[in-house]
């Protein structure tokens, strides 16, 4: 399939490459982009020696095949192919710190879209991600112009397997005091992803009593989307928590990087009061502590954070900025709206577990129901991401700016602007032609009304 600039754009986003298979992504697509790599990751390294390059895949129908031509690619590129195998993007950044191959990664996976999409997360020195600002423009234009096959070597890479499973189980329980657990029931929901290979070996010596649901790896995802952070795709989830009268429920989405939670009532608890959750509780034996949030999350994150004694900072939206920004600082922990959770001591990367595992132990100590915990975090009225059609978005920042210039206004990512009731975030997509809007308040009628103003002051700049 030949690549046109049309074509290109649309699979290069700003953090990884992702596109539907095979009209986007597909077979021809990987061998390039493993060729180009192989050659950016020997220009970074400066060709000193020998260099390998991590890989992990979900179990998308696509994968394997993938895999095989990306891993092609980057050993026809002289780079050695370290092979994970199927694994969640935890097990991915875990193993290249771990393991200490951290020349360069690239997992395969589209997260939580459908299992007809797929794509390439890129990193160098694994876990920093590649992304538009630091690399990603720079292969783009190599896998386009077939830069990769003109400087293709004699000497091709070597294709290495490495199973991880037993190592990353004992690093991940590492954070679990698993003395302070009482025999909590817990569905867990994998949806026939990765995760699932992972949950029982975790759960095994504890006391938790897991119900695990959609367990198997199925490239079909027969139960449920693969999107784990909406209500309505895990009916399943909610169904067997109430028939199992279980303490709570979680689930994951297609990578295993993402972690929702519902309650003992079947709820869905927001990622805000999660991360608010959390924070209270990892600041409880770490005060002083930096923690750094988005700028589309709940107010009551920051509150959280600071009458726990930690640091507030906020950071843009993206794991590749929250990674970089966490490692830069030397931030403990970190919480995004899209249920990703982060942590100093598993690299700056992705943990979901650790934030499963503070939540049982603090429902196991304190006797309380999930629903008790969260309550005092149910402060604010926020609408959720909504996205918009538009087509300047420069102006619209602009009048908005200027419509709301009495409030407090930051640009850490977009336009946050606060009033003492009420707040709004908007943040222009950098691959899409939409814009994403959230809004917060002390009530449901005083958020409803700032939505649908602001709404009405966006339109004028939409199509």
């Amino acid at each position: 399939m030949k690549i046109n600039s049309r074509f290109s754009s649309n699979i290069f986003r700003a953090y990884d490459i992702r596109g539907a298979y095979p009209r986007e992504i597909n077979e021809e697509i990987a061998y390039k982009v493993g060729l180009a790599f192989a050659e950016f990751v020997k220009k970074e390294k400066r060709n000193i020696r020998k260099l390998d390059v991590l890989i992990g895949r979900d179990n998308r129908p696509s994968s394997p095949a993938l895999f095989k031509r990306a891993a092609r690619g980057i050993m026809d590129g002289g780079v050695n192919v370290v092979s994970l195998g199927v694994c969640t993007a935890p097990m991915f950044y875990f193993a290249s710190q771990y393991y200490k191959f951290d020349d360069a990664g690239l997992m395969i996976t589209a997260s939580h879209l459908s299992r007809r999409y797929n794509g390439f997360k890129l990193s160098r020195e694994v876990p920093s991600p590649i992304d538009s600002q630091t690399g990603l423009a720079e292969i783009k234009k190599m896998v386009i112009g077939g830069e990769g096959a003109r400087l293709r070597p004699s000497n091709k890479g070597k294709l290495i397997k490495k199973n991880i499973l037993d190592e990353y189980v004992k690093f991940v329980l590492k954070e679990l005091s698993s003395k302070k657990l009482v025999p909590l029931r817990v569905v867990i929901d994998t949806g026939n992803a990765p995760t699932g290979l992972v949950i029982p070996r975790i759960f095994k010596k504890t006391r938790i009593r897991t119900f695990h649901i959609f367990s198997k790896l199925n490239s079909d995802f027969p139960n449920r989307a693969l999107d784990c952070t909406k209500a309505r795709n895990l009916k399943g989830l909610k169904k067997e928590v109430l028939k199992r009268k279980a303490d709570l429920g979680v689930a994951f989405d297609g990578d295993g990087d993402r972690i929702v939670f519902l309650d003992e009532k079947g709820t869905f608890v927001s990622p805000s009061v999660i991360a608010a959750l959390a924070a209270s509780l990892i600041l409880r034996k770490n005060p002083g502590e930096k923690i750094i949030y988005t700028p589309n999350q709940s107010r009551i994150v920051e509150e959280a954070i600071k009458e726990n004694k930690g640091k507030a900072v906020m950071g843009r939206v993206g794991h590749s900025n929250i990674k970089q920004k966490m490692k830069k600082d030397d931030i403990l922990f970190g919480a995004e709206y899209s249920s990703h959770y982060y942590l100093r001591s598993h690299y700056f990367c992705e943990s979901p577990f650790f934030v499963l595992f503070k939540i049982l132990e603090e429902l196991s100590g304190t006797k309380k129901r999930l629903s008790e915990l969260t309550k005092p975090f149910q402060k604010y009225y926020h609408s959720g991401e909504i996205n918009l059609k538009i087509e300047n978005k420069k102006g619209a920042l602009r009048a908005l700016e200027n419509r709301f210039r009495r409030g407090k206004i930051s640009k850490i990512d977009g336009l946050r602007v606060d009033f003492p009731d009420w707040w709004f975030n908007i943040r222009p997509s950098h691959t899409e032609a939409v814009v994403r809007l959230v809004v917060e308040a002390k009530s449901r009628l005083l958020m409803e009304g700032k939505k649908k103003e602001l709404i009405r002051l966006i339109a004028p700049f939409s199509f």
